[in-house]
């Protein structure tokens, strides 16, 4: 079987959340167009189940409900209230499924959200979140966090980490390590030279070093290295005004220097619809791009938009 004839797996997250809800109504709105397989405990699906003991029965088990790989996670799911002892079977749903991937028993792996606090306090997690971990398991140094949706994809530099600490941060190396990977990622996805808009860590991107330095001491000597080895760069631009309907259809992806400079624009055009890309780990990873959102969790109103566009983002590009 090709890789592309194989199911997604799809790590449960936290129960607590409202992973298990659009999972479930992603199954019903997907049904057999798009087979996956959830890794978690199938008392926690809010819907149908169909329990398999290996992912190559997901493509028959789909036709009656969930498909899940099920594992026992102890107590049961109590939504909007965070359980201690689901802690590590979270975590062991994410390693199981990047082995699964690795395996070639799956064709990528999505993930549903997690509560990084709830791992850290019942299971002694010790990643900033999902990426570190991924990287971690997989065995790589460098990876690259990428936000899409149909009218925007959008890379921030640096992801966890306070405001204040972003300068330190933006060395030459890195920068020119998140250029290369998203370049790299873009290519294979068959964008033949990538076009790159990158924004500037200052408003108006410095002003010519009125309000700040790193763009002249950092982003640009980065981006003019760059274009001596090809690639199409444009930048450092004013992060005010490359978002607007005009200024995206000048590139196909933008490097921010910081988390809510990237996505505080694609959560504001689409947020719903929204998916985080893990670019640089050597298999296909997607999620939905939010949280667990505990204050709805057990209603009946999550809406199910981003993962849905997760799976089918991880389907198109696991060929």
């Amino acid at each position: 079987m090709s890789r592309a004839d194989l199911p997604i797996a799809l790590s449960i997250g936290e129960p607590a959340g409202i992973g298990p809800e659009i999972i479930a109504k992603a199954w019903e709105r997907l049904g057999a167009e798009l087979p996956f397989f959830v890794i978690g405990d199938a008392r926690h699906i809010d819907g149908p189940v169909e329990t398999i003991s290996h992912p190559s029965e997901a493509h028959r088990a789909v036709h009656r409900g969930v498909p899940v790989l099920t594992r026992d996670f102890g107590p049961p799911r109590r939504p909007g209230e965070v359980q201690a002892a689901h802690a590590a079977h979270v975590i062991a749903a994410i390693r199981d499924g990047v082995a699964l991937v690795m395996q070639g028993e799956a064709a990528a792996l999505t993930t549903a959200p997690i509560h990084k606090k709830a791992l850290k306090d019942g299971a002694g997690f010790s990643f900033p979140g999902h990426t570190e971990y991924l990287a971690h398991l997989a065995g790589v140094d460098d990876v690259v966090m990428m936000l899409a949706c149909p009218d925007l994809r959008v890379v921030p530099a640096t992801i966890h980490i306070p405001l204040a600490d972003v300068p330190a941060a933006l060395t030459r190396d890195h920068l020119t390590r998140v250029i290369r990977i998203t370049h790299a990622a873009l290519q294979s996805q068959g964008y033949g030279n990538p076009r790159i808009a990158v924004a500037g860590l200052n408003p108006h991107a410095g002003e010519g070093g009125a309000i700040g330095r790193e763009e002249i001491e950092t982003i640009i000597p980065v981006l003019n290295d760059l274009r001596a080895e090809g690639l199409a760069l444009a930048g450092p631009l004013p992060a005010d005004t490359m978002f607007h309907g005009g200024a995206r259809k000048g590139y196909d992806v933008a490097i921010c220097m910081y988390h809510d400079q990237a996505l505080v624009p694609i959560k504001t055009i689409d947020f719903a619809g929204g998916v985080n890309v893990t670019l640089g780990l050597p298999f296909v990873r997607t999620s939905p791009d939010h949280g667990t959102a505990f204050d709805i969790a057990g209603l009946g109103r999550a809406d199910p938009t981003s993962l849905i566009a997760a799976l089918r983002t991880a389907r198109e590009m696991a060929v």
